[in-house]
């Protein structure tokens, strides 16, 4: 393939460099915008290119360099190359770019919300092994294992876990570790996922007494490479689950229940739904994908009553778990899809959608649009998606009157989104 000079323009969604020759969108990992670059075809398609950045014939001003030796090597982070501020304008420019080019949308989006933590605040690594018995993290879009030593994103008491499993002969069926950690509570649980049923009892005992905080060491059993979790855990040292606070409540997290990797950012965006949504206490709430009832129970202090769907049983039972916890009796989980139990519910007030990066189904979307709620909070891990979504909601009677993004995942491209919609018909 041959190397051309080009010119970078602005920044692609997974965090690329992307410039136009002869026409040709071109895609240059590890490029920024206002960059000058020579780069080499190593793909090339009828409607886009992708290159391999060769030298920086000039650099952008907001070119810094990674604090993290496996920046470019490991598929974690996308832009610790980019001074902070930048990462939020382009988390900004990507929701307006979605909103405008998908779902045909016009409107201001607020200014991206930074993190309290640009760096050290994921509470969660997942890791894998190879055949030398390393841990790491996958290089983007493949199975090529990077080892890893440290990890600049994750927190400090993950790390010292981490630092620990370093030391260790690990079991030889192992395929994968999981460190969870709780930051306000300092509570660590260590999810093994293994090939076979044997239980690595010894390593788990070892590995519990090593570091205090560990509360919990759990198996997971997973012959299959599809998924890196199956359903099926046990608990082989501690307890099974470990606790966090957000908002001034208590939250049990269990090994497959989900939970925001950054929980102060993740306060952040619970209050600016909270504000959004107004409630006067009057109001009937839904929280479709509720997970573990974080949302629900903050938005039941100022409701009459909260309904919050999810599809993971072990999610369900920690919600009513922490609503019993917390002394917060108007709220009521239920177990299965969204798409289907919302059927079963009347009078909803406020609505809130959290869904997985794929989006809502338009079932979904258009059962509630029929309940007529007057206001529904859209909370988005995916721009794409949300500006599908949202084309549906307008289309239904929906006004859409705010658009919030904010930074849950610092030095990488990912952006959440609060969008705040009204009916009006």
């Amino acid at each position: 393939m041959f190397s051309i000079d080009l010119t970078i323009d602005r920044l692609g969604i997974h965090g690329e460099g992307v410039a136009r020759h002869n026409g040709l969108i071109v895609f240059v990992e590890g490029a920024l915008p206002d960059e000058r670059v020579r780069a080499k075809i190593v793909e090339n398609k009828k409607t886009f290119a992708r290159a391999k950045l060769l030298e920086n014939l000039s650099d952008s001003p907001d070119r810094i360099t990674p604090v993290c030796s496996y920046f470019g090597k490991c598929g974690g982070c996308q832009l610790m190359h980019l001074t902070y501020f930048k990462q939020l304008e382009a988390k900004q420019a990507r929701v307006k770019e979605a909103l405008k080019r998908i779902g045909k949308i016009e409107i201001d989006v607020n200014a991206c919300i930074p993190s309290l933590n640009p760096f050290s605040y994921r509470n969660k690594i997942q890791l894998s092994i190879n055949e030398n018995q390393e841990l790491g993290l996958y290089a983007r879009t493949t199975h090529d294992l990077i080892p890893i030593a440290k990890c600049a994103i994750h927190c400090p008491l993950g790390e010292k876990v981490l630092a620990k499993l370093q030391t260790l002969k690990l079991p030889s069926d192992l395929k994968h570790i999981l460190i969870k950690t709780a930051l306000k509570t300092e509570e660590v649980l260590v999810i093994l996922v293994t090939k076979t049923q044997k239980p690595p009892i010894p390593f788990a005992k070892e590995l519990i007494a090593s570091v205090k905080e560990i509360k919990g060491v759990v198996q997971n059993i997973n012959p299959s490479n599809e998924t890196i979790l199956s359903t099926e855990f046990h608990t082989l040292a501690g307890q099974g689950w470990i606790e966090e606070e957000i908002s001034y409540l208590r939250f049990k997290v269990s090994p497959a229940s989900f939970f925001q990797v950054n929980p102060s950012q993740a306060e952040a965006l619970y209050s600016k739904v909270a504000e959004l949504a107004e409630l006067k206490g009057t109001e009937t709430v839904l929280d479709a994908y509720c997970g573990v009832g974080t949302l629900s129970l903050i938005l039941a202090k100022q409701a009459k009553k909260v309904i919050g769907i999810e599809s993971v049983d072990r999610a369900v039972k920690d919600a009513e778990e922490n609503a019993e916890k917390n002394q917060i009796p108007n709220t009521h989980f239920l177990l299965g899809r969204a798409e289907m139990r919302v059927n079963e519910l009347e009078g909803i007030d406020v609505a809130i959608l959290n869904p997985p990066r794929i989006g809502c189904e338009r079932s979904l979307i258009e059962s509630i649009a029929q309940k007529k709620p007057e206001k529904i909070l859209y909370v988005s891990c995916d721009p794409a998606t949300l500006a599908r979504d949202l084309q549906i909601l307008i289309s239904k009677g929906y006004c859409l009157k705010s658009v919030h993004p904010f930074d849950m995942f610092p030095q990488t491209m990912h952006v959440e989104t609060v969008a705040l919609l009204q009916y009006c018909p």
